[in-house]
């Protein structure tokens, strides 16, 4: 009797522990999200809660309280195989450490059972909600107020949530016919709501197929905007004082300006006066940059970045090979969790770690790519300047991604951690020519990127010299003004001066 009351207790008190630290987890995760999300939202007369009536405070007050909830589980959802991984070979190191006995499995499996929980109420509730309540401003001939609107905002989101339940019901009888007739409506949150967000994680993956190759190549440049590049062919003192005439002329230009001048020329020279400005402003940057940060910082960078595309596109490279060979497994969930028996990677500590900054990478890839893809540049924050709608769709999107990350990182082979909870039972990851579909264009999506990417100086230049031999003479203007063929021009110059 006493020894079973002694395994119920140390359960429950486990049951204790785990709470407290997943809710210590998530309030951490939710601070970061709140303060991220007030960094970027903007505030006018009518969003700034502190400025604007009671009513259209208390709604943005919500809308930014269920945004900063859905960043925090988007958050956790990238963490989720890094804190998985790194758990894993932390048990392996230390399994008889007294101070890390609370790193169990039952902990990690609670963790990705709760994001897959999160995930679903921010996705199908909590941001609809949010939108809605955002637009809402309550039925015709009802009492103006936040009831109204949170009254309306509750209709159309059960006329919506019937909506797409019919869609689901009417593509899941379209896909698979003969499993659609052994389902009832009663089945709703056992098949049809899975169903549904398997849906949205291949939809998840999908974007992540076409922002991870742009960010992987686009991330080059964004070094290159953050870190001071190598000065070795510019004066940098002579144009920074050609920069500062410039603007002082402009601005003097402005000044002595009189009314018969039209208003468009006034645009333009303002418009000129700003991007001189801002090239002004990269130059004194460029110039106060140590030595050190031109000369090593730079380069080291960009060989980080390009050995962990290399390593990743190697990897994807061998999963191919393995699935192909047929030894290479499918990312199918476990439903029993072994912490601490053997390590994920062949290499180790060393391996496990690799793993984790590649699927940092591969996020951080996918965020700048999905940012620069032509249809959702407009969807770009900017700090202060973002209205809440915006908001609200970055998040979705945000959580869209990071959701579909852990498959991401588990189908390309990447980690071999394997999908734990509801993760690991969506359908297409049994599909054989999905996932090996999935990992060839992958692979070739980011090898055409990055070949585009480190070729195209010497394409446009041997483009430029066929055209300056054989084009127009508008051709002939165009090919010499290609920054490389200035360079080379300037050089043979340079030499034949020298000659003479």
């Amino acid at each position: 009797m006493e020894s079973e009351w002694d395994s119920r207790e140390q359960h429950f008190l486990d049951a204790v522990r785990e709470n407290i630290i997943s809710g210590l987890f998530f309030t951490i995760l939710y601070i970061l999200a709140y303060l991220l999300s007030s960094h970027f939202r903007k505030r006018t007369d009518k969003e700034d809660y502190y400025t604007s009536d009671d009513e259209d405070a208390m709604v943005y007050k919500i809308a930014l309280w269920i945004c900063s909830f859905t960043l925090a589980v988007s958050i956790g959802a990238v963490l989720l195989l890094p804190i998985s991984i790194i758990t894993n070979e932390i048990l392996l190191v230390y399994p008889n450490s007294y101070y890390v006995k609370w790193l169990n499995e039952s902990l990690i499996h609670g963790l990705w059972n709760q994001i897959f929980l999160f995930s679903n109420l921010a996705l199908f509730i909590l941001i609809p909600f949010a939108y809605f309540l955002t637009e809402s401003e309550g039925f015709a001939g009802s009492k103006k107020g936040i009831k109204a609107r949170i009254y309306e905002t509750v209709v159309v989101l059960l006329l919506l949530g019937m909506l797409v339940f019919g869609f689901t019901v009417v593509l899941t009888a379209l896909l698979d016919v003969d499993k659609i007739t052994q389902e009832s409506i009663s089945d709703f949150w056992d098949f049809y709501l899975p169903y549904l967000y398997s849906c949205i994680s291949l939809l998840g993956v999908l974007m992540l197929l076409i922002s991870t190759p742009l960010g992987v190549t686009h991330l080059f440049t964004v070094i290159g905007q953050l870190v001071v590049k190598p000065q070795f062919m510019h004066d940098l003192d002579d144009e920074l004082d050609s920069a500062r005439f410039e603007e002082d002329h402009l601005k003097r230009k402005l000044k002595g300006s009189n009314n018969s001048i039209q208003q468009n020329g006034h645009t333009e020279l303002r418009r000129r006066l700003k991007e001189v400005e801002t090239e002004r402003k990269e130059l004194e940057r460029k110039q106060k940059a140590s030595p050190w940060q031109r000369n090593v910082a730079y380069p080291l960078v960009w060989l980080l970045l390009f050995i962990l595309t290399v390593i990743s596109l190697c990897m994807v490279g061998q999963n191919i090979f393995k699935l192909l060979l047929g030894y290479g497994s499918l990312p199918v969930g476990v439903q029993e969790l072994a912490l601490g028996k053997a390590s994920l990677s062949k290499l180790g500590s060393f391996g496990s770690a690799i793993e984790v900054i590649l699927i940092f990478y591969v996020m951080l890839a996918s965020i700048v790519g999905f940012y620069n893809v032509p249809w959702f540049k407009s969807l770009r924050p900017r700090h202060s300047d973002t209205a809440m709608t915006k908001i609200i769709a970055n998040s979705i999107v945000l959580l869209i991604l990071s959701s579909a990350l852990p498959l991401l990182s588990r189908s390309i082979g990447i980690t071999t951690f394997d999908l734990l909870g509801e993760f690991g039972r969506i359908d297409w990851l049994g599909s054989f020519y999905i996932v090996f579909g999935y990992n060839v264009a992958f692979g070739v999506f980011t090898a055409m990127c990055l070949g585009n990417k480190f070729t195209k100086t010497m394409r446009d230049y041997l483009l430029d010299r066929l055209r300056f031999y054989w084009g127009s003479p508008h051709d002939k203007t165009l090919a010499a003004s290609n920054p490389l063929s200035m360079a080379v021009n300037g050089r043979r110059s340079l030499q034949a001066t020298k000659l003479d």
